[in-house]
């Protein structure tokens, strides 16, 4: 007669199972029935921030848009200006030297919270450009080709998309030295690579002075 063998099975799988459990537990591995929360998701970030005015002031003043750096590109930000209102577009160079200040200052709490960053650094002025310039030059105190890249995106687009551009989104720019002034355009692809060199277009002839 065959003996049934179905008990000595069943505890023979108990006590493997149990061999098991040790062993894991030897190893520092826990077991657990509860889903293990790993955390959030990392967020990226907003690159939006509401309107609050300059830096460190309160909502005044004429509203101005600026272009910082927010996840490796170049972003708009809209602040206010405390240049008077009538002075605001009726002279490029003091409206250009406005937003000069306005991309030398340190972001505001908020916008650093929403990733803003600037790499335009001093010293650095905006002047008007020379008798021999075309109209609508602006003079920079170093030359532009000698600022970081990504500042001198940042003052093309700043400067372009304001009343001291030279319109169609450009802006002429020269430094302090003898060289001619050039049109820069601020465009989608140097938005997203603001590290890239601004392009150029052919700057307009300067002006015929009368001989007498």
């Amino acid at each position: 007669m065959r003996r049934r063998t179905f008990g000595r099975t069943a505890g023979t799988g108990a006590l493997v199972a149990a061999a098991l459990t040790a062993l894991v537990t030897g190893c520092g591995i826990r077991t657990t029935s509860v889903p293990v929360d790993a955390g959030a998701a990392p967020s990226r970030v907003p690159c939006s921030v509401t309107e609050e005015g300059t830096t460190g002031a309160a909502v005044q003043g004429v509203p101005v848009r600026v272009y910082l750096v927010c996840g490796s590109q170049l972003e708009a930000v809209d602040r206010r200006s405390p240049l008077p209102e009538e002075k605001a577009g009726g002279n490029p160079v003091l409206t250009a030297n406005e937003l000069l200040s306005q991309l030398l200052a340190e972001p505001s709490e908020s916008e650093k919270k929403a990733g803003f960053t600037t790499a335009v650094q001093g010293p650095l002025v905006v002047s008007d450009g020379r008798r021999t310039d075309p109209a609508g030059t602006l003079r920079l105190s170093r030359q532009p080709e000698d600022l970081a890249p990504t500042a001198l995106s940042q003052l093309v687009c700043t400067f372009a998309a304001s009343s001291a551009g030279a319109g169609d989104h450009t802006v002429l720019l020269g430094g302090p030295g003898a060289y001619a002034p050039k049109r820069y355009r601020c465009t989608t692809e140097l938005r997203e690579r603001p590290e890239s060199a601004p392009p150029t277009a052919p700057a307009p002839a300067p002006p015929v002075t009368a001989t007498g």
